[in-house]
C-alpha cells in the first residue's frame, strides 16, 4: 500500500512541476497575464483524469499539460488557448459537457473545446475513418476560430513526440494522417518548424532504418559542413559588421524527411544531394519602415562577395507567401563551386516564419490587419468546400489537401489588381476564383493579350482576362484540368446538379416513350433498354436519354416487341438458374472460411499467404524487404501497400481503422517484377555489359528491356524477377560498378 501511495506522491510531485513550468513559460510571454484562469483549467482538468493513465504509464494530465507547453512555447497563443489546451480531453473522456465546461469559463473557450472534441458517426458514415469526420469538425469550428486547428496541431505534435509507445498497426495509421493532413495543415498556416518534426517524426517510425541511415550520413558529414559554413560567412561577416547592422547568421541543414523525399523523386543518392546547407542571416531593422530596404541592401552586400544565381531570387518580402511567409532568398556560388542558398529575414519575418499566424497577434494589438486577408480567404475556401459535402471522405480530403501544399503565383486582372493563386493554376481556376458564374460560363481566356484555352496553365505576373458566354455550360472534362479546391469544388456541385436534372428528364422521356408504345415501364423493361444501350444502370441510362445521348427510336421497340412468351421463359431461367448457381457457389466457398483478422497483432507475410489470402497492390508493387502496410478492403481482403505509397497515404487518413502492421517472413522462393531506372553515358558493348551483370552474375531473370539513347546520353528501363530488397540491391550496386553508367534506381513502373 506504501509504494502506491509513493507512487502517487512521486505523480504529484511530478504534475505539480510540470504546471510551474508552463506557468512561467507563460509569464515570460507578452500576453496579458491571467493567472488565475489557467491555474483554475488546470485544476478542473487534473480533476477530471485523476487516476487515468495513458499507455506509457505516466498520468493522463501530462499530455494536456504537454500540449499547452507546446501552445505557448512553440505556437506563442495566449491564455484561452493554454485553457482550451488543458481542457481539450475533458469532454472526450469524461462525464463533464460543453455546456459544463461553457458555465465555468465561458463560451470562447467552450467552442474551441467543442472544436477539438472528437466526435462519433457522421456523413461519411462508418465507411471512413472517423479521422476524416474529426477533420471536417475540426474545419468547421476553424472557419470561426482558426485557434482551435493551432492547438489540435500541438496536441497531434505531442502525440508524435510520444508514438513509441503505440501498438505497430496505430503507429501506421498516426504518422500517416500526420504526413497526409497535419504537416501541410502546419505549413500552410506558417508554423514551419512544428511542420519539420512532424514530417520527421512520421517518417522515422514508418521507415525506421532510412531514418537512421540519413541521420548517420548527416552526422558523418556534419564536421565539413561545418567547415563551408564558417569559410562562406567569414567574408559575409566582414562586410555586414561595416554597415552597423544587429544581427545573426545560422546554418540550416535541410530536414531528414527533406533529403528522403528528395532522394525518392529526383532518384538520387544521398551524396548527390547539394542543397543540405543553406544559411540565414536575421537581423533588427534600423527602424521599422527601413525593414525592406535592409533587406535589399544585405542582398546587394553579400552578391558582391558572392556571385548570386540569376534564376533563383526569391522575394517574398515585396510579396509575402498566402501563409504570412516573407523573406528574402538568393542562391550564390560559393568558393567551392557548390550553389548555396542563403535566407534574409528581420527578427519579425522570423518569428512569422516559425510561428505562422500565430506570431501576427504578437506584432499587432488586438490582431486584425491586412495580413490576415490570406489565411481568411482560405478558410472561406475550407467553408465552401464543407457547405457543399463530397460524399467520399478520400475526395474530401484531396479537395482541401489541394490547396494545403500548394505554393503560390501572381496573376493580374486586367484593371492592374493583383491576385495569389495557387501554383500551376489554368485560367479555368483563375475564373472559378473571380466568381462562380464567370467560372461556369467562361469559354476561353486572354492570358497578356493572346487567346488561351482554359486548360492553360498560369505564370507569375500574367495577366488573365476571361471570356464568357450565356450559353456556356459546364463541362465534365473541365474537371481533369481545374487544379484548385474551390473550381474543383464548384464543378462537381453543378456537374452533380445537371445530373440530376438529366436523370428526371429521362425518366420523363422514357415514360412518355413508353406510353406511346403502351408497354408498362416495369423493372425488367427498363433492364432491357439499359442492357441495349451498354449502360451500366438505369440511373446512367436516364442521364443519357436526358443529356440526349441516347435517342430512343426504333431499335428499342424492336427489343420489346418480341414475343412475349420467349421473354418469360428467358426471365423464369434467369431467376431460377441465377438463384442455383449462387447456391453453389455459396457452398463451395463455405469450407474456404477465412479466419478473423486481429488489426492489433503484425500480420506476418509469408510465401503461403502472399499467394492464398493477400493481394499485392497494383500502384506501388511491394516486393518482400519493403517497408509496408496491410489494408482491409471492404470485402475484407488484405491489400499489402507500400507505406510511401500514395493510396495507402489517403487510407492511412482516411479509413485508418482498417490499416494493420505487416513483416516479411518470406525466404527467396516467391519471385516479384520490379522496374530499374538507369542511365549513363552511351558507349561500345553497353548492352552486353549490363545482361551480363543481371544474368550472368547474379542469375536473375531479366522480363523486358528498354534502352534509348540520345546525343550520347543512354537512359532505359529493365523489368525484372526479384526474390526481395536485397536482390535489388545487389543489382543496383553490381551496375554502378560498369564505367559509365552513372546512375541506377528502383522506380515504381
Amino acid at each position: 500500500m506504501e509504494n502506491v501511495s509513493q507512487k502517487e506522491i512521486a505523480d504529484e510531485e511530478m504534475i505539480e512541476q510540470e504546471f510551474q513550468e508552463l506557468l512561467n513559460d507563460y509569464l515570460s510571454t507578452k500576453h496579458r497575464k491571467r493567472v488565475e484562469i489557467i491555474t483554475k483549467a488546470f485544476n478542473f482538468a487534473n480533476q477530471a483524469h485523476k487516476g487515468i493513465k495513458r499507455r506509457s504509464g505516466e498520468p493522463y494530465i501530462m499530455h494536456p499539460l504537454a500540449v499547452a507547453k507546446i501552445v505557448c512555447n512553440e505556437i506563442g497563443l495566449g491564455s484561452t488557448s493554454i485553457c482550451a489546451a488543458l481542457l481539450h480531453d475533458v469532454v472526450e473522456d469524461t462525464d463533464y459537457t460543453v455546456e459544463d465546461i461553457e458555465n465555468i469559463f465561458g463560451p470562447k473557450i467552450a467552442q474551441i473545446v467543442d472544436g477539438l472534441t472528437k466526435i462519433s458517426g457522421g456523413i461519411f458514415g462508418d465507411r471512413a475513418s472517423a479521422q476524416a469526420e474529426n477533420f471536417k469538425k475540426l474545419l468547421l469550428t476553424m472557419s470561426n476560430d482558426v485557434r482551435v486547428i493551432l492547438i489540435k496541431i500541438a496536441d497531434r505534435l505531442h502525440n508524435m513526440r510520444t508514438l513509441g509507445s503505440m501498438l505497430p498497426n496505430k503507429q501506421y495509421k498516426i504518422a500517416g494522417e500526420t504526413l497526409y493532413i497535419y504537416a501541410p495543415l502546419a505549413n500552410r498556416l506558417g508554423l514551419y518548424k512544428i511542420k519539420t518534426e512532424l514530417e520527421n517524426l512520421s517518417f522515422k517510425y514508418e521507415h525506421p532504418e532510412e531514418y537512421h541511415e540519413i541521420e548517420e550520413k548527416l552526422n558523418a558529414t556534419a564536421a565539413m559542413r561545418d567547415k563551408v559554413f564558417q569559410e562562406f560567412t567569414a567574408p559575409i561577416v566582414t562586410q555586414l559588421n561595416k554597415m552597423g547592422l544587429k544581427y545573426h547568421i545560422l546554418a540550416r541543414v535541410k530536414s531528414i524527411y527533406s533529403i528522403w523525399n528528395k532522394m525518392q523523386t529526383k532518384h538520387v543518392p544521398f551524396e548527390e544531394i547539394y542543397d543540405l546547407l543553406a544559411v540565414r542571416i536575421i537581423f533588427e531593422p534600423r527602424n521599422p519602415d527601413e525593414e525592406l530596404n535592409d533587406c535589399f541592401d544585405i542582398y546587394v552586400t553579400i552578391s558582391k562577395i558572392y556571385k548570386p544565381h540569376p534564376d533563383r531570387l526569391r522575394d517574398w518580402v515585396s510579396h509575402p507567401k498566402a501563409n504570412g511567409y516573407q523573406a528574402l532568398h538568393v542562391t550564390l556560388m560559393g568558393t567551392n563551386g557548390q550553389w548555396i542558398e542563403v535566407q534574409i529575414r528581420s527578427e519579425r519575418m522570423n518569428d512569422v516564419a516559425e510561428q505562422g499566424f500565430a506570431a501576427h497577434w504578437k506584432y499587432k494589438d488586438g490582431g486584425g490587419g491586412e495580413d490576415e486577408g490570406e489565411l481568411e480567404k482560405w478558410l472561406r475556401t475550407i467553408k465552401e468546400i464543407l457547405d457543399d459535402p463530397q460524399p467520399d471522405a478520400i475526395d474530401f480530403l484531396d479537395t482541401i489537401k489541394l490547396n494545403l501544399f500548394a505554393s503560390e503565383i501572381f496573376v493580374f486582372t486586367p484593371k492592374g489588381e493583383l491576385k495569389t493563386m495557387p501554383q500551376n493554376s489554368t485560367a479555368l481556376d483563375f475564373a472559378f476564383s473571380l466568381h462562380t458564374d464567370i467560372g461556369s460560363h467562361c469559354i476561353g481566356a486572354q492570358v497578356n493579350h493572346k487567346l488561351v484555352p482554359l486548360s492553360h496553365k498560369l505564370q507569375s505576373g500574367d495577366q488573365v482576362e476571361i471570356i464568357t458566354s450565356k450559353s456556356q455550360r459546364v463541362q465534365p472534362q473541365w474537371e481533369a484540368f481545374a487544379t484548385t479546391a474551390r473550381a474543383r469544388s464548384k464543378i462537381a456541385a453543378i456537374l452533380r446538379k445537371d445530373r440530376k436534372t438529366n436523370q428526371k428528364e429521362g425518366e420523363e422521356m422514357l415514360n412518355e416513350f413508353l406510353k406511346v408504345e403502351e408497354i408498362r415501364p416495369d423493372a425488367i423493361v427498363i433492364k432491357k433498354l439499359y442492357k441495349l444501350h451498354n449502360m451500366k444502370n438505369e440511373e446512367e441510362f436516364y442521364v443519357a436519354i436526358g443529356n440526349r445521348s441516347i435517342v430512343l427510336g426504333e431499335a428499342d421497340k424492336n427489343e420489346l416487341k418480341e414475343k412475349p412468351g420467349t421473354n418469360w421463359k428467358k426471365y423464369l431461367t434467369f431467376s431460377f438458374g441465377g438463384n442455383n448457381n449462387n447456391k453453389e457457389a455459396a457452398a463451395e466457398k463455405e469450407p474456404q472460411e477465412k479466419e478473423p483478422i486481429n488489426p492489433k497483432q503484425i500480420l506476418k507475410l509469408t510465401e503461403e499467404s502472399i499467394q492464398k489470402n493477400y493481394l499485392m497492390a497494383e500502384c506501388c508493387h511491394p516486393i518482400p524487404g519493403d517497408d509496408v502496410l496491410g489494408y482491409i478492403d471492404e470485402n475484407n481482403r488484405v491489400i499489402i501497400h507500400k507505406r510511401q505509397c500514395p493510396v495507402a497515404a489517403k487510407l492511412k487518413s482516411s479509413y485508418g481503422n482498417r490499416i494493420i502492421a505487416t513483416e516479411w517472413d518470406t525466404h527467396k522462393s516467391l519471385s516479384f517484377l520490379v522496374y530499374i531506372y538507369i542511365k549513363g553515358i552511351d558507349s561500345m558493348g553497353l548492352l552486353n555489359e549490363v545482361t551480363q551483370v543481371i544474368s550472368r552474375q547474379l542469375g536473375v531473370n531479366i522480363r523486358k528491356l528498354n534502352l534509348e539513347t540520345n546525343d550520347g546520353i543512354f537512359e532505359g528501363k529493365i523489368q525484372l524477377y526479384v526474390h526481395d530488397v536485397d536482390d535489388v540491391k545487389a543489382i543496383c550496386n553490381n551496375l554502378l560498378k560498369v564505367p559509365n553508367i552513372k546512375s541506377v534506381t528502383r522506380v515504381e513502373e
